[in-house]
């Protein structure tokens, strides 16, 4: 029976076998689309329009994509492992910058309304103990230090070791997910984590202070009391510029505004939306379950820490693939290339850095790398690491941002050539293995040396800068 006699039955009105046909074909045609063809579509073929709209889905599965392959759920974990033993040292020193700027009461209470305790007919009894003891000993660790000057200066150096320690966790994962293997100096770090908690305390008066400003001006001004009535979006506000400045500085490269807004915006939304769910949550389980007891807020305190460390990183993520969409092609087949075709894409790499130092142009950075010879970012980021430890090439701070690393080579041009940058290739990485090559496996590794030679000195073997 042929397919068009298996639907001969079109005849009696029954049409449901062709329909749930033509939805599978459609359901498959969408996946291979989304797997393999909209990331070889040829953008210069279709409008502006079109263009955005392939870039945002594809932000989306790479962002899904690389969520669950660099598994940031463990990370979140580590992370909140990391918080727990930093967040009274942290919190510490967070209220000893405010006390020194006199608005400390002010911090207290922003951290109270936080965890909703503002309300006490609502707030679990557990979660107002809790945080009253975390306060209370936040309190007597800042009272200590004005005692014995040795053993406050100690106990200083200690609250700000764990707290850098903290920071250089944060760094790591979002340098991990960037892609980037360097982080910053001991100095860069120092300055940039201590701005950053110097900023912390600025962001939380703006916060509550805002609010404040808004509603008493608007007592003298009454056409502008409708004002008041959207306050509440202030804190939305607050979390989102708060995060746009952590995609955007945090990772030890330069990340568009653009890209960390974007990723703020989505993140500080869905962050709210968790608090929300998380003073519900707890209110309710308080209410209907008394397991815990007066601990009850230590699980739901690391819930909501690891939650909320998921959805950061996710976010650092989505950053990441909204400013390398375009590079984002083959992607998925270099997890898999072959030999062959990283040695040759290494040679293109090369190649644009050498010439672009025998034109006397500024050194080129791995964006710009990456579009010049179109490899796709990630694979430029490996060849580039691997280039440097063999000494060919030298990372120097890029013309037009200082923060970020332009790639110049280690060596006279004249030097390197395509056999020697192969023969480079060939002996990277170790060589210490227990293998008898001179007795038990003399023949083996004759014949293989001998191809290896004929490959080195090729007399056809050309300098990169004259291909």
């Amino acid at each position: 029976m042929t397919e068009r006699d298996s639907y001969s039955f079109e005849d009696k009105g029954d049409y449901k076998p062709k329909k749930m046909t033509r939805w599978k074909i459609k359901v498959t045609e969408l996946i291979e689309f989304l797997t393999y063809d909209i990331w070889r579509v040829d953008s210069k073929s279709l409008s502006k329009k079109t263009n955005f709209f392939y870039d945002a889905i594809k932000t989306v599965i790479m962002t899904v994509r690389n969520t669950l392959e660099l598994g940031l759920g463990w990370r979140a974990a580590s992370l909140t492992y990391r918080t727990v033993l930093s967040i009274v040292p942290f919190l510490a020193v967070l209220f000893a910058i405010a006390r020194g700027f006199g608005f400390e009461n002010l911090v207290q209470t922003e951290i109270t309304d936080y965890f909703g305790m503002n309300d006490t007919t609502e707030t679990p009894v557990a979660t107002t103990n809790f945080v009253q003891q975390i306060l209370e000993v936040i309190n007597n660790s800042l009272e200590y230090a004005k005692g014995s000057s040795i053993f406050a200066g100690v106990g200083i150096l200690l609250l700000l070791y764990t707290v850098y320690i903290l920071f250089q966790d944060i760094e790591n994962n979002f340098n991990h997910i960037w892609q980037i293997k360097k982080g910053r100096t001991i100095q860069r770090r120092a300055i940039d984590y201590f701005a950053l908690i110097l900023f912390l305390p600025v962001m939380i008066v703006l916060n509550s202070g805002l609010s404040i400003y808004l509603k008493s001006f608007t007592k003298y001004l009454y056409i502008l009391y409708p004002i008041t009535q959207y306050l509440n979006i202030i804190p939305y506000i607050v979390t989102i510029l708060l995060f746009t400045l952590l995609y955007k500085f945090m990772p030890n490269t330069k990340v568009k505004f653009r890209n960390a807004f974007i990723a703020a915006l989505v993140v500080g939304s869905v962050y709210q939306v968790f608090q929300f769910l998380y003073i519900s949550g707890q209110i309710w389980i308080t209410k209907y379950n008394a397991i815990y007891g007066t601990f009850a807020a230590i699980p739901l305190l690391l819930m909501w820490l690891q939650f909320s460390w998921f959805i950061i990183l996710i976010g650092v993520e989505l950053s990441f693939s909204a400013q390398n969409v375009k590079k984002f092609y083959f992607d998925k087949e270099t997890r898999n290339i072959s030999r062959r075709y990283r040695d040759f894409f290494t040679l293109l790499i090369m190649d644009v850095i050498v010439k672009s130092f025998m034109d006397e142009k500024p050194p080129l950075t791995n964006d710009e790398i990456s579009e010049e010879r179109t490899v796709p970012i990630g694979l430029t980021n490996r060849i580039l690491d691997d280039l440097q430890e063999m000494k060919i090439i030298s990372p120097t701070p890029s013309e037009k941002d200082e923060k970020v690393m332009a790639y110049q080579p280690a060596l006279d041009i004249n030097m390197i050539t395509v056999n020697y940058l192969m023969a480079k290739i060939d002996k990277f990485g170790s060589e210490d293995f227990q293998v008898d090559t001179k007795v038990h496996f003399h023949d083996q590794w004759k014949a293989f040396m001998e191809s290896r030679m004929n490959f080195y000195e090729n007399n056809q073997d050309k300098l990169l800068k004259d291909l």
